[in-house]
């Protein structure tokens, strides 16, 4: 929330953060470190905020597991923030178990964040690490392909490499149907890539995720700079003048810096709002959250389909660098998940296969993403188990990086 056309996973302070499967283009973000210091060996584990792609489009373009979990499961209390209604705290790691095992660590209700207070009875008495399963799991599961929504909009050799393990998850006993479709997913789902202000685009802004979030940020940043005793800076507009004053560094103008090529425009957007929730915000917020929600439930629910006998399905199976799929889950606050499924030939970037899930669904989601990975350990599964970083572009220092991501 701060430029609109930016060098993913740069700041001031830190630098362009750089995949070490190719230096040159985007690591995938906003949490760009702690995917790229997981996939270095640097942390066996790291955490990160997903307002709408933060943490699955970083994990899948560094060949990590990224679980993105249900909004209101994981407290947000101390956490720099965007949007209360879709920010949640999710987890990386090189492996399911890992990344279920931090889960695990920082799930629960938390006075300090009220809306946890919702999964009251809605997770495992044991814990998420009951979600740890082997292939064998995969046996009378049902997953369903959002084709039209999701799938035709990825790359082709994307396409091709996922459907392949489509077939090997299909083989291990899982039965996979197709066509399981968003509802409405013309209206909800952008063909030309993310964007999360797509019923601006259309000409509706009271449907646009960007209408509600940036009147959050306003709100929420205050809040949370409200409780600090280090800095001056309480509000958006002392960010923005903050900015001003070291303008080459922040790229306070557009172009200025060549990491921040639209300057801080979201920032300015996000002002202008003066923090005002009319009309406009929460018909905008009811639209997202109510439509997206129930086209997830639907497609979950195979309610398309010309037979309704025993069609409910376990999960939805995604190309999360299709940055559509991770946008319509954010707004609906829904859980994902993503783990390593191949690596591009013309980049050299890895890419996932995500399991899209409803409210408070994380167990079951787990369950298979634990039983793809254990797939992908022995025998033919091999040929889509993380791949080793080959580093290309080495060395590298251009900025602002290649705004590379097939299908997103």
């Amino acid at each position: 929330m701060r430029s609109s056309v930016y060098s993913e996973g740069y700041s001031p302070t830190g630098g362009q953060s750089r995949s070490s499967y190719n230096l040159t283009v985007n690591p995938g973000g906003s949490s760009s470190g702690s995917a790229v210091a997981v996939a270095n060996n640097v942390v066996p584990f790291a955490l990160g905020t997903e307002t709408d792609g933060s943490v699955i489009n970083p994990a899948e373009r560094n060949a990590v597991v990224g679980i993105k979990p249900t909004i209101r499961l994981t407290s947000r209390a101390g956490v720099v923030p965007e949007s209360e209604h879709q920010d949640t705290v999710g987890t990386f790691a090189r492996t399911v178990r890992d990344a279920v095992y931090t889960l695990d660590a920082i799930y629960g209700i938390d006075r300090r964040d009220n809306y946890t207070s919702a999964q009251h009875g809605k997770t495992p008495p044991e814990g998420y690490v009951a979600a740890l399963s082997n292939r064998t799991a995969l046996r009378g599961a049902r997953f369903g392909l959002p084709w039209n929504s999701f799938w035709t909009l990825a790359d082709p050799e994307q396409q091709s490499t996922l459907l392949q393990l489509i077939n090997l998850i299909q083989s291990a006993g899982a039965t996979i149907l197709n066509n399981t479709e968003i509802t409405d997913y013309p209206t909800l789902v952008s063909p030309n890539g993310w964007n999360w202000d797509y019923g601006t685009t259309r000409g509706r802004p009271n449907e646009s995720e960007f209408t509600y979030v940036k009147v959050d940020f306003y709100n929420n940043l205050h809040s949370y700079l409200s409780e600090l005793q280090n800095t001056t800076i309480r509000s958006v507009a002392d960010v923005i003048r903050f900015n001003n004053d070291h303008s080459y560094a922040e790229g306070a103008e557009p172009n200025l810096n060549p990491a921040f090529a639209s300057g801080q425009d979201l920032l300015l957007a996000s002002n202008a709002t003066g923090g005002v929730m009319n009309a406009t915000y929460w018909q905008a917020l009811h639209f997202c959250q109510n439509r997206t929600r129930t086209g997830i439930d639907d497609a979950l629910l195979n309610s398309h389909s010309h037979s309704h006998a025993h069609s409910k399905l376990d999960a939805l199976l995604v190309p999360p660098d299709v940055g559509q799929t991770y946008q319509i889950a954010a707004q609906a606050g829904y859980p994902m998940v993503t783990v390593p499924a191949g690596v591009h030939s013309k980049s050299g970037m890895p890419f996932g296969l995500a399991l899209m899930g409803t409210a408070f669904g994380d167990l079951g989601i787990l369950r298979f993403a634990s039983a793809i990975e254990d797939l992908m350990m022995v025998g033919e599964g091999r040929e889509w188990k993380r791949a080793r970083p080959m580093w290309e572009g080495l060395g590298a220092g251009n900025l602002p990086v290649e705004a590379q991501c097939f299908g997103c």
